[in-house]
């Protein structure tokens, strides 16, 4: 993990982020189901990426934002275990919001509510923080070193 030649290796990142947006909308989709799927008589993909679900005046819109939120907090774990280094970790987080941000742009236009770029920037933060935490964590852990003693 830490030792040996850092290479840059293209496939390598395309499949982390690959890997990394597959589980957030895993997560995401997880979590809608728990929220708001219990609420609504029917849950779509309306709800991963069109803006207008994403307020504050419904209790479902409330669901939904701290669906997005839940997994923000979930995508710094995997992070964990799929960048492991802890200056990469906001480039990454920054890097799946802006893949959602262009899903959304072609699914349901610009986003106009200033609700959306709210959960949105504290989903990339909370992503990139805790998960730069982590990993921090993880990269300053003391590595054990054993001795064998010979008995002669």
């Amino acid at each position: 993990m830490f030792y040996g030649v850092v290479v840059w290796d293209p496939w390598l990142i395309v499949a982390q982020i690959v890997c990394l947006q597959c589980l957030y909308y895993l997560t995401l989709g997880a979590f809608l189901s728990f929220l708001v799927g219990t609420r609504v008589s029917r849950l779509s993909l309306v709800y991963f990426f069109d803006f207008a679900t994403v307020t504050t005046s419904t209790v479902t819109g409330w669901c939904v934002i701290a669906s997005f939120l839940l997994s923000s907090i979930a995508g710094a774990g995997y992070m964990l275990y799929l960048i492991e280094r802890a200056k990469k970790c906001l480039d990454f987080a920054a890097t799946l919001y802006i893949i959602h941000l262009f899903i959304c742009l072609i699914n349901g236009g610009w986003p106009s509510s200033i609700t959306w770029w709210f959960v949105n920037v504290i989903g990339v933060a909370v992503m990139a923080l805790l998960g730069e935490y982590l990993c921090i964590r993880r990269e300053l852990k003391e590595i054990p070193i054993t001795r064998y003693r010979s008995n002669v």
